[in-house]
């Protein structure tokens, strides 16, 4: 009985030693002004005393940790990092107290014709890792890039362009970058000639463009699984990285295939669709891009024409959920449909997690 009793307390000391030891939970995120200065937030839980220094790298996997850009109270929880270089995107690994440490940059990059461009790196999963930054890039299409995009893009290193227009889209408005592959792998713009006559003749409402929107994310999962089998052959090949996933405004395409590469690496499902929503900042640009045509519609059209360059999570919801009914799960999806194996999906996790 006495054994009992001790063992009890022994249990109870570790069990408390053991929660008042835990790490902190750290949470840091940064943002980058207009005129290239990074803003860098962060909090602890619990809150912690003491000093964060900030290392800089334009390589996120090294960082010269005897040379600290910046030094702040953790109790600040912000700081900014100043510099006049528009050009280099900088990562910041975070050190609080040099016991703990996190790696953070700017989700997005300052460009001045690339739509919607960002990093899915930096999001943790559900089995404690990290998206490596750095490795794969999100955006709209690249013909429009300036030659200071075009500097950009060779900083950033990308060796690889997956293409998701049609051909008649990559034919029209072709890209001219010659610093990276671009392999074109095109995803279905559904019904969109149709859609398109009957915006002009005024033959359309609102629920029409959620319809044709709802009918577009379907046809992803089904009808364009050759497209999105050889991205993910092209994704496990770790000499194409840092990659980049281009379509015509980076949010329905490039939103769906990105979704599905958070699925596989275990991303919470509500970051998942909060990363996707991301593209609705764009909407102005869209908006101001199809300005002249909108001008010719009547107003049914024009709400129509809206809801289809507006980002909505009931649309990827939509798709996720075919998949959830029809195979049970994002990865058995990519098995079956898109001939992977387990072998490939952990072999992707290897390549993009910490």
């Amino acid at each position: 009985m006495m054994s009992e009793k001790i063992f009890l307390l022994l249990t109870s000391i570790f069990a408390l030693t053991n929660c008042q030891s835990r790490d902190p939970e750290i949470r840091a995120v940064c943002s980058r002004q207009d005129i290239g200065n990074y803003v860098i937030k962060w909090e602890t839980d619990p809150p912690m005393a003491g000093t964060v220094k900030i290392y800089v790298s334009d390589n996120p996997d090294t960082f010269d940790r005897t040379r600290p850009v910046l030094y702040a109270n953790i109790s600040d929880n912000i700081t900014t990092y100043i510099t006049p270089d528009n050009m280099t995107r900088q990562y910041f690994l975070l050190s609080f107290n040099d016991k703990y440490t996190r790696v953070v940059s700017s989700r997005r990059d300052a460009m001045d014709q690339i739509r919607n461009f960002r990093d899915i790196g930096g999001y943790n999963t559900t089995d404690h890792h990290m998206v490596r930054w750095g490795r794969v890039y999100r955006s709209g299409d690249l013909f429009r890039m300036s030659e200071r995009d075009s500097l950009r893009l060779a900083k950033l290193g990308i060796r690889t362009i997956l293409d998701l227009r049609t051909k008649e889209e990559a034919a029209e408005n072709p890209v001219s970058y010659t610093n990276a592959r671009i392999l074109s792998l095109p995803v279905s713009n559904g019904n969109l000639e149709e859609i398109t006559q009957r915006l002009k003749e005024g033959r359309i409402r609102k629920g029409d463009g959620v319809l044709f929107m709802q009918d577009l994310y379907l046809q992803y999962v089904t009808d364009n699984t050759a497209s999105f089998s050889e991205a993910f052959r092209i994704l496990l090949d770790p000499e194409n990285y840092p990659l980049l996933i281009s379509s015509t405004f980076g949010k329905d395409k490039a939103g769906f295939l990105t979704a599905l590469i958070q699925a596989t690496l275990q991303v919470p499902e509500d970051v998942i669709y909060s990363d996707y929503s991301l593209s609705q900042d764009w909407y102005a640009d869209h908006t101001r891009r199809m300005r002249g045509f909108a001008r010719t519609l009547n107003p049914d059209a024009q709400e129509a024409l809206t809801v289809m360059l507006q980002t909505n999570e009931a649309y990827l919801d939509l798709a996720f959920r075919k998949i959830k009914k029809e195979y049970g799960s994002v990865d058995k999806y990519l098995i079956k449909e898109l001939n992977l194996t387990e072998k490939d999906l952990s072999k992707l996790k290897e390549l993009l997690l910490l």
